[in-house]
C-alpha cells in the first residue's frame, strides 16, 4: 500500500533527523528517489510539522557543509581499490 506523501513527509523527516541521514541515505531506505525526499522534507514536512522540519532542516544543513569532505574521502577510497587493484595483477 502506497503512503500518502503527508504521511510519508513525516516519516522521512524522523528517519533523518534521528539517523542524522542524507537525502541519499534516506532515499535508499525508502526505496524512492532523492528528488521525492527532498520536496517531501523541504515543502509538505514544513505545512505537516513545521516543528520537525526546523530540526530536519538543520541536520540536511550539517549535511550539506560536510558533503565536499565525504566526496573527497570518496574518491581517496577509489583510487585506492584502483591501486589494490594494479598491484594485485
Amino acid at each position: 500500500m502506497k503512503i500518502p506523501p503527508a504521511q510519508r513527509a513525516v516519516t522521512l523527516g524522523r528517519y533523518i533527523l534521528e539517523k542524522k541521514a542524507t537525502v541519499r541515505a534516506a532515499a535508499r531506505q525508502f526505496g524512492i528517489s532523492k528528488s521525492t525526499v527532498h520536496k517531501d522534507v523541504s515543502e509538505r514536512l514544513k505545512r505537516e510539522d513545521p516543528e520537525l522540519y526546523s530540526q530536519v532542516k538543520d541536520v540536511l544543513e550539517i549535511n550539506k557543509q560536510e558533503r565536499h569532505i565525504r566526496g573527497g574521502l570518496a574518491t581517496r577510497e577509489k583510487y585506492r581499490e584502483i591501486a589494490k587493484h594494479k598491484r594485485g595483477y
